[in-house]
């Protein structure tokens, strides 16, 4: 019986016997089978455009890290594959994913997403020149999905954060990454919408969403506008990439700090779940709009309970700051320090009052309340 190698010889030889008949004859024509187009280019402004975006793309690379984990698996506890990373091994064997992520400091401080290096025993940074660092996580937020790791370098070159809040639809961007454990790619897309996320654990605070390509493995890397700065954190994606969710970079700058000297971030709670004002319930408070937020629930030995909140209070205002909606409350509340007092402008029985809270620290038990 011929060998599989044996039929492979067979089918090529086959094959050009097929071609060669024809191979004469175009020789005798003398003629090409393409046709070059030496003098061809693109309209001047569009050639401009091609030569900033490639620049653009060559000075941002430098600060892209990949970022390689291991997690260790015991027999029988094996996870279903997260979305948000590169294929794996298989059960009962060490998981090794990838992500990415961009030097914020010259002496090794580089900012990526928390799901990245999540329980990790062994993580490994891969500079874009291939230099590799053992990397240590100096703080993380899972709220945020937001991470610090620190590798022993200086030197580095670094990419500079700007201000997501002047961030405006239909802006191009620049998506950069290590999708599918591919070296230092770049995407082109638009800022398609300011607002929540896929994840509602995310603090009230407005994401940056974009239709340039996100896939597993560019989680943690850089959002930049057209002047090279960094105005958000790729975090999570739909499964077909088509729409992509950043941490905006003012939010990550606010979070820096305390993971830097705490590890972690202590957010502000007050131990109330919410809900917005329906037109129902205009007549019932008073209102001719609907605005501020109706608490349903109050925590048991909580600062909001300790200060005499009630359920069906109507929120309207914290420390004189009107509240359009849920998001409000809760941006404003988490940012808060703990332990500071904040003014709480309630309507309860057709009467306004106004209500000193004392912020306490949100609890992970308690996810999704302010």
């Amino acid at each position: 019986m011929p060998t599989p190698r044996t039929c492979l010889v067979l089918a090529a030889a086959l094959l050009l016997a097929a071609l060669a008949p024809g191979a004469p004859a175009l020789a005798a024509e003398g003629r090409a089978l393409w046709t070059d187009s030496p003098t061809a280019a693109p309209p001047a402004d569009i050639a401009r455009l091609n030569d900033y975006m490639h620049g653009l793309s060559e000075r941002l690379k430098p600060a892209l890290v990949q970022i390689r984990v291991r997690r260790a698996v015991e027999a029988g506890t094996d996870k279903p594959q997260d979305p948000r990373e590169p294929p794996r091994e298989g059960p009962d064997e060490p998981r090794r994913t990838t992500g990415s992520g961009f030097v914020i400091r010259e002496d090794g401080y580089v900012v990526t997403n928390q799901h990245v290096v999540e329980n990790a025993e062994q993580i490994q940074v891969m500079l874009s020149n291939g230099r590799r660092f053992a990397g240590t996580v100096v703080g993380s937020d899972e709220r945020v999905d937001l991470a610090l790791v620190k590798i022993d370098a200086t030197g580095l070159p670094v990419a500079p954060l700007g201000d997501s809040n002047r961030v405006r639809v239909g802006e191009f961007v620049l998506a950069l990454g290590h999708p599918f454990g591919l070296e230092q790619t770049v995407s082109f897309g638009i800022v398609s919408r300011r607002g929540a996320p896929l994840q509602v654990a995310a603090p009230g605070y407005d994401y940056v969403q974009t239709d340039a390509a996100v896939n597993p493995g560019n989680s943690g890397g850089p959002l930049v506008n057209m002047a090279g700065e960094v105005i958000g954190i790729n975090s999570m994606a739909a499964r077909n990439g088509s729409i992509g969710f950043a941490i905006p970079v003012n939010l990550v700058k606010m979070l820096l700090p305390q993971l830097a000297e705490l590890g972690r971030v202590r957010w502000g709670w007050v131990g109330v779940s919410i809900t917005e004002v329906s037109e129902e319930d205009l007549p019932r408070y008073g209102l001719k709009e609907q605005r501020g937020v109706i608490v349903r629930q109050v925590v048991p030995g909580q600062p909001a309970e300790q200060a005499g909140l009630r359920i069906d209070d109507l929120v309207l205002a914290l420390d004189g700051a009107q509240l359009e909606g849920p998001r409000d409350l809760q941006r404003i509340i988490s940012s808060t320090p703990v332990g500071q007092t904040i003014k709480v402008l309630v309507r309860r029985g057709g009467k306004d009052t106004e209500i000193p809270v004392v912020v306490g620290e949100y609890q992970n038990t308690r996810r999704g309340r302010p």
